[in-house]
């Protein structure tokens, strides 16, 4: 399949592709595999929260979704049902920061699948990895049956991804 990083630039279909949510709010699909999906979102002050520093919401949304894309595509592109959430923030990520995230399986079950999502704060100076400013774990079901109307669901995610 496609490279995700070759495919469409910043604000380009990619993302409005694979997750609407996350296009919206700007985040960039750097790398897609089902062992492991990376990008980074510019904070926004559509992704603020009144203080101007990144919204925890936002954050919990960006773990959801990447571990749902994992997921997916981890399962055979069956159908996947996130059953929990568990987030904590460590550290803020103030408005035009670059926040980096990466969502690895942790546990790759018949039923169940759990993955780690974490985000850092880029450091500016070595476009790297910076302070960790949190991490999740999500909970999903997995192998559902996929209704008929809903069979190209992954064909997105068959598009971009590194299998």
């Amino acid at each position: 399949m496609g490279d995700a990083a070759a495919s469409s630039g910043p604000g380009g279909n990619k993302e409005a592709e694979l997750d609407a949510p996350l296009h919206a709010i700007g985040f960039e699909i750097e790398e897609l595999s089902p062992s492991g999906i990376a990008g980074r979102l510019l904070v926004t002050p559509a992704c603020c929260q009144p203080f101007k520093v990144l919204h925890g919401g936002v954050s919990a949304l960006v773990a959801e979704s990447l571990a749902s894309m994992g997921a997916h595509m981890a399962s055979g592109y069956s159908r996947v049902a996130g059953v929990q959430l568990s987030i904590n923030h460590f550290r803020s990520a103030a408005l035009g920061d670059t926040v980096l995230a990466r969502a690895v399986p942790v546990h790759l079950g018949r039923s169940t699948q759990v993955w780690e999502v974490k985000l850092w704060k880029m450091d500016p100076s070595t476009r790297e990895k910076g302070p960790q400013i949190s991490e999740s774990r999500v909970t999903l079901l997995c192998n559902l049956p996929l209704p008929e109307e809903h069979k190209n669901a992954g064909d997105a995610l068959k598009k971009y991804s590194k299998l």
